[in-house]
């Protein structure tokens, strides 16, 4: 089955015309890995029917929430890889959790199987390569709240097969694993025992503790655990320094991704980034890359969009589609190609390459 889309690198003049930017910022766009920490559409696809191999247009609520991706989207925007997430009900008790998230793993894995002429699971860096040599998107699995599989010690064991190369450890809800940064939660318990026994489970199967959405003290209890196993990694998040926000990592943390390797994704709604929420602009996230890149480095930016987790995504940049109007804005910003290039995939590209080769 292959998926028809507008091929842009046969007219990237073409393309800068349309998104008013420069051919510059399009060109190295289209001659760059562009790879997502964590897109969230799926979960539509479970709640709706959402068909992520169909095109869709905006939406009901104009690209708001829903409808930022779909498959022949993500190709004509040259989107390279991306991190596609399965998230977790925290609202099934445990057994049906984990029964769920086998049999979404399933249609997951049936999906992308259907498209395997565009698309191709990876697993690692060097299958990321080689997908991309074929022409293919590098498709990694995520999970968003690890209670997916806590109803037992041995129900990791689900993970075995190394599919999922990132597990978000809580979500918008605390769980028996920890404390999540939201709100919702009253005070901030870090992680349980029984969490850091679970990250130290997926160290050990080389898989991602991902520190999105965690509390301050459950970032660091995580950090204590995972020691030099593995880089930290963060997906989708924004930064204090560039806006003061509960979601957000403060620059303590931003320094202590950096000194392990690895690598933040900033994600795209607005009022995380700081604007109001109907009003948002793309700069905002060039802010906050650029606040990681001053205070750890530039091996430690990357994009980790959080489409279609019910966010409301900059007004000048609404879909994928748009994407390469923040290489125009670095660009503007003085920032040099190599740099932009890492921003866009490499830093998540050697991080991987790091713990799983």
């Amino acid at each position: 089955m292959a998926l028809p889309y507008t091929d842009h690198t046969l007219d990237p003049g073409a393309w800068a015309k349309e998104l008013a930017i420069s051919r510059e910022a399009v060109e190295l766009y289209l001659g760059s890995e562009v790879i997502d920490l964590h897109v969230d559409s799926f979960i539509w696809t479970r709640i709706f029917g959402y068909d992520l191999r169909a095109r869709h247009d905006r939406g009901l609520f104009g690209a708001s929430f829903y409808s930022h991706v779909d498959f022949p989207r993500i190709l004509e925007a040259k989107v390279t890889g991306a991190i596609w997430v399965i998230t977790t009900n925290p609202f099934k008790v445990a057994s049906e959790r984990e029964t769920a998230f086998k049999e979404n793993l399933a249609e997951l894995k049936e999906i992308f199987a259907s498209v395997s002429d565009q698309f191709a699971l990876v697993k690692t860096t060097a299958e990321f390569r080689a997908a991309r040599a074929a022409g293919k998107h590098g498709a990694f699995v995520g999970v968003q709240g690890g209670n997916a599989l806590d109803a037992s010690p041995g129900a990791i064991a689900a993970l075995e097969d190394g599919t999922i190369v990132r597990v978000t450890l809580v979500h918008l809800t605390s769980s028996s694993l920890g404390c999540t940064s939201s709100p919702l939660a009253r005070k901030d318990e870090g992680l349980t025992t029984k969490g850091k026994d679970y990250a130290a489970a997926l160290c050990d199967r080389k898989i991602f503790v991902d520190l999105a959405h965690v509390s301050r003290r459950g970032f660091w209890d995580a950090v204590d655990v995972i020691g030099s196993s593995q880089p930290l990694l963060v997906t989708h998040t924004g930064v204090c320094g560039a806006h003061d926000h509960w979601r957000n990592l403060d620059d303590d943390q931003v320094r202590a991704v950096g000194k392990s390797g690895g690598t933040i994704g900033v994600m795209y709604e607005a009022t995380f980034l700081g604007d109001p929420k109907w009003s948002g602009k793309a700069e905002r996230i060039v802010d906050h890359l650029e606040h990681i890149v001053n205070v750890a480095g530039e091996d430690h930016a990357s994009l980790g969009s959080d489409w279609d987790g019910a966010i409301v995504t900059p007004r000048d940049m609404p879909t994928c589609l748009e994407l390469p109007k923040l290489v125009d804005i670095m660009l503007r910003r003085g920032w040099k190609p190599e740099r932009v290039q890492k921003v866009l995939g490499e830093n998540f590209l050697r991080v991987v390459e790091a713990l799983r080769g």
